[in-house]
């Protein structure tokens, strides 16, 4: 039965050309994806990053299935469910040393608008009500919400919405056109972490509530921080006594081949934000976790009745939505994925890198389970992304494209044939001198 498509307004979409080539899919399992058509696609970036342990759990279904027959739904403002604390307690086990409180939503764009004002929060608890400003990335992303877009350095999602962004300036992104296929962590970098100095010098230090960025920078592209950037930027932050926020939106949850990308190189921040793979992607959640001393701050700042943090959502840790991580934490756990992602990168990564000769690679970025291809530009910037995504869907494969850039991220359950033949599709596609 032909689909009815002119209602739903699709995000992040040019809905003209979906309308003329809709990629759909109907069903799924493990790591693949079948169209109405039964068309077999691979899926080469875990959904959008979230299916770390693959499509069609079971152990999830029946969790969610057991959840909603018990408690469906309880509000959280002055309200709680057990299962909640069960998460939250689950989440401080896996999160670095000192970082053990954790505030819940339901998309990353949720817990990064949750991260600033947790930040601003922190501060004027503190007597430093004018730390109002924030830095963040060129090239980042940050989610869509009026926050998150605020802090994006990828223009093109903030260009349309200026009248309502906040104060935010930006660093230089970490890219270097010297350096293309690098394999991990470039060797030189690390001065770009100075950007903060500077910025703290021009406005002030004593002006910045908080530093964002993503440990590795996966919507544009997989760009991963060179060697002691992330600790320069962790040092500059303590002397000016601004929060640093890791965006582990997509890096958590084993991508790196450690549960969180903090841990992975070796940089604990003051905030992590979540989502994704936090449910394998079944039920929409996100968390935002702190480390002790910033909620304890908070709370001490509050007398009498008045909540402390004057925020939430109707959704905030949903019981439905809890059930589904703890089930995905426990599949994490028994089948030890954080652990066979990094013993499956040296394959995965190989592979990737196997491509770089062909003639429509730029540019090959990678770390753990997680990599870039940066494209040959075409006509327009974007252009030939639209072009080679598509015509991987066609071969069998599906796989992100931001730009020019298409982001290779299968499931940690993913087996070596499985690479072997998303590699086979790219090669194919990529292969070709026609595009």
């Amino acid at each position: 039965m032909p689909i009815a498509m002119d209602n739903h307004w699709l995000p992040f979409t040019n809905n003209r050309l979906f309308h003329k080539e809709p990629q759909i899919f109907a069903r799924a399992k493990g790591v693949r994806y079948w169209t109405p058509e039964d068309q077999e696609i691979l899926d080469g970036s875990s959904g959008l990053f979230c299916s770390a342990a693959g499509h069609g759990r079971p152990e999830i279904a029946e969790a969610v299935h057991k959840q909603l027959m018990e408690l469906d739904y309880t509000p959280h403002f002055q309200r709680a469910a057990p299962i909640s604390f069960e998460l939250a307690r689950r989440l401080s086990e896996l999160l670095p040393d000192g970082i053990d409180r954790v505030f819940f939503g339901s998309s990353g764009s949720e817990a990064v608008d949750s991260a600033m004002k947790i930040c601003l929060a922190y501060h004027r608890a503190r007597g430093e009500a004018q730390r109002t400003r924030f830095v963040s990335r060129a090239w980042g992303y940050h989610g869509v919400n009026l926050g998150g877009t605020s802090l994006a350095g990828m223009v093109g999602n903030r260009r349309d919405f200026s009248g309502v962004t906040c104060d935010v300036v930006h660093m230089r992104h970490t890219w270097n056109e010297e350096q293309r296929f690098t394999r991990g962590q470039p060797e030189d970098g690390a001065h770009l972490a100075d950007d903060l100095e500077d910025l703290c010098k021009t406005y002030g230090g004593e002006t910045i509530a908080a530093v964002f960025v993503e440990p590795i920078a996966g919507s544009i592209g997989t760009i991963v921080p060179p060697q002691g950037y992330l600790q320069r930027l962790r040092k500059i932050a303590d002397k000016y006594g601004i929060l640093l926020v890791f965006d582990e939106v997509i890096t958590g949850f084993g991508r790196t081949g450690a549960a969180f990308a903090s841990q992975e190189f070796g940089v604990t921040p003051d905030v992590i934000t979540m989502a994704k793979a936090l449910t394998n992607g079944t039920i929409p959640m996100s968390a935002v976790a702190v480390k002790t001393e910033i909620q304890k701050a908070v709370i001490a700042s509050v007398t009498g009745d008045r909540p402390e943090l004057m925020h939430g959502y109707t959704y905030s840790a949903h019981p439905v939505a809890c059930a589904a991580a703890l089930a995905s934490l426990d599949i994490y756990r028994d089948e030890k994925l954080f652990e066979r992602g990094k013993a499956m990168s040296d394959t995965f990564l190989d592979g990737v890198f196997g491509l770089r000769n062909l003639p429509q690679v730029y540019d090959l970025r990678g770390h753990g389970m997680m990599a870039g291809i940066q494209l040959t530009p075409g006509k327009a910037p974007g252009e030939k992304g639209s072009i080679v995504q598509r015509l991987l869907f066609k071969d069998g494969l599906h796989v992100k494209a931001t730009g020019d850039a298409l982001i290779f991220a299968p499931a940690l359950v993913s087996e070596e044939s499985d690479l072997d033949q998303m590699i086979d599709s790219l090669r194919r596609v990529l292969g070709r001198s026609d595009l």
